[in-house]
């Protein structure tokens, strides 16, 4: 069956706290975000950002605390049902793009339909964002042959193939130079107000981070927001 997304997104995290044994990692995390809203994670090495992401994503559960997608507990989900969920609500970004090597541009992109084929029109999907991140020309070239900046936008495509609610970037520049990161940075800007997806980015470089509508400091566990909030 095709998954159709929802007409407004929401996510609501609410008193997130998560341990590895006697380390509190997250300490009662809080925030609200509504779709069209971008949000860079900031924070010291080690402060939890990446953990956080992984809960939102469904990766990682919590320790104690909610997480709500759309109305939706997905921890309460079985695994094969917390897998369909995840495939179709949440794409994913991370500083190496993890292309599959043997495969095409075209076919990399079209990885997260195989699994539930959720969209009859996947194929047009994937060329439609192929052609917005600039490689309609390198459709049938393996990740090899391509620019790291290429890679990482070839990887971005493949996450928004499915529509997503949620876009989760992990330093998604940290691996380029300075050029191609405001180029991939751009991309994902442009790509947000076109999709109206909710946009979450880890990012260590500040001036990155200035951006983003909202920006989440994670500090010991604990984190403050600050920005637009009405966005």
């Amino acid at each position: 069956m095709e998954q159709s997304r929802p007409t407004t997104s929401l996510l609501k995290v609410s008193n997130l706290s998560k341990d590895f044994g006697l380390v509190q990692v997250l300490r009662n995390i809080s925030f609200t975000l509504t779709d069209g809203t971008s949000v860079a994670i900031t924070g010291p090495s080690g402060s939890g950002k990446s953990t956080l992401l992984h809960i939102v994503g469904t990766l990682e559960a919590p320790s104690s605390g909610r997480v709500e997608i759309n109305n939706t507990n997905p921890f309460q989900l079985s695994e094969p049902e917390l897998a369909r969920y995840r495939n179709a609500v949440i794409g994913f970004v991370f500083q190496d793009h993890h292309l599959l090597p043997q495969y095409s541009v075209l076919e990399n992109v079209l990885i997260p339909t195989l699994a539930f084929k959720q969209q009859s029109d996947a194929t047009q999907r994937a060329h439609d964002l192929l052609k917005r991140v600039g490689l309609t020309q390198r459709l049938s070239h393996r990740p090899p042959e391509l620019s790291g900046g290429e890679r990482q936008r070839v990887a971005i495509a493949r996450a928004l193939i499915n529509r997503p609610s949620i876009l989760l970037c992990d330093e998604p520049t940290g691996n380029l130079d300075t050029a191609t990161s405001e180029t991939i940075a751009d991309l994902l800007f442009e790509l947000h107000g076109l999709e109206q997806n909710i946009l979450i980015v880890v990012t260590h470089n500040l001036g990155l981070a200035s951006r983003f509508q909202q920006r989440l400091q994670l500090v010991d566990g604990s984190c403050s927001l600050e920005g637009d909030t009405e966005s």
